[in-house]
């Protein structure tokens, strides 16, 4: 089978792409490379650098690579950035989308599987939160992923599409030294950032109604992440299938004790600031994983301090 992995240049397209060329299958990235790099792609899968907006782009590389399936994570992600422009986030993210599905429906390629979030939950009545509990996003960029699997469950029923969306909770870690997440907006590589550059690590907030005040979250390995999505393919594969899981570990953790992880695994003895909060951050997001685990088989199996250790191992040393 041939997959196309939208945004597979990126930090968890990279480890996405590398688990499916080891499960065998042919795969070809999309990516427009605005935050992705080349370089994390594997030597003989191809690239084709272009916009998820760009639909004749889209069809020529479905037709040209004969796909069979389409794995989609090009988007925008930044909660904070998000509620500063959320036009520019709905015309990546929801615009992208529908074009997508667009050159989707238009090259005739009918399995899907949509990267979604839990920020879809926003603060939910009660954790853990499973897939039925309901929509109450905080932020521009949950609401565009509400849309976008709203799109996707309209185009299963018009086109017969066979979809599966995973809604990913925090993501942390690497799959090798040379896909780290470098990027500026999640905790464990903002810590990482302030440490290497001999800063303290801050705290958004430390006054939400939790047992340490700071934000509670599940934390989830990159590489388990990977490897649900796999799942996911072959499940979309099985038939026309329409389902939605929750990616975690059914474990929460607080911003405190993550930073206590990392100060271990670092050797920093800088203790971390309390800064303001965060527009649009939630007090506490847990996910409840049975669904996934009884259909797709699948469990995360990688804990904490392995995620951070590999984070760490990752992290490119100072200049």
């Amino acid at each position: 089978m041939t997959l196309m992995v939208t945004g597979g240049a990126g930090y968890i397209g990279g480890h996405v792409v590398r688990v499916l060329v080891a499960e065998g299958h042919d795969v070809v990235v999309f990516d427009d490379l605005s935050t992705g790099r080349a370089t994390v792609v594997p030597d003989g899968v191809p690239l084709v650098r272009a916009d998820i907006n760009d639909r004749v782009d889209l069809e020529q590389a479905l037709r040209r690579y004969d796909v069979d399936s389409v794995v989609h994570l090009a988007a925008k992600k930044a909660v904070g950035e998000s509620v500063e422009r959320p036009l520019y986030y709905l015309r990546q993210n929801v615009d992208g989308l529908a074009t997508l599905l667009e050159a989707m429906v238009a090259c005739d390629v009918g399995q899907l599987v949509y990267s979604s979030s839990a920020s879809v939950y926003g603060t939910p009545a009660k954790y853990p939160v499973d897939e039925t509990d309901p929509f109450l996003p905080e932020s521009p960029y949950g609401q565009t992923k509400v849309i976008g699997e709203w799109m996707i469950a309209d185009a299963a029923v018009a086109h017969g599409l066979s979809y599966t969306a995973l809604r990913y909770f925090n993501v942390v870690g690497a799959g090798g030294p040379d896909i780290g997440d470098v990027g500026a907006f999640n905790l464990v590589p903002l810590a990482l950032r302030a440490i290497t550059s001999g800063k303290a690590p801050s705290i958004y907030g430390d006054d939400y109604p939790t047992p340490d005040g700071t934000c509670i979250r599940d934390y989830v390995h990159v590489v388990d992440l990977a490897e649900a999505h796999a799942a996911a393919v072959a499940h979309c594969a099985s038939g026309q299938v329409s389902s939605v899981f929750n990616v975690g570990r059914g474990v929460g953790s607080s911003v405190r004790e993550v930073l206590s992880v990392v100060s271990e695994v670092t050797g920093s003895t800088v203790a971390p600031v309390v800064v303001e909060r965060r527009p649009g951050d939630p007090a506490a997001v847990v996910a409840r994983v049975d669904r996934i685990r009884e259909v797709l088989g699948f469990t995360a199996s990688r804990g904490l301090t392995e995620m951070v250790e590999s984070a760490w191992a990752a992290w490119p040393s100072p200049a």
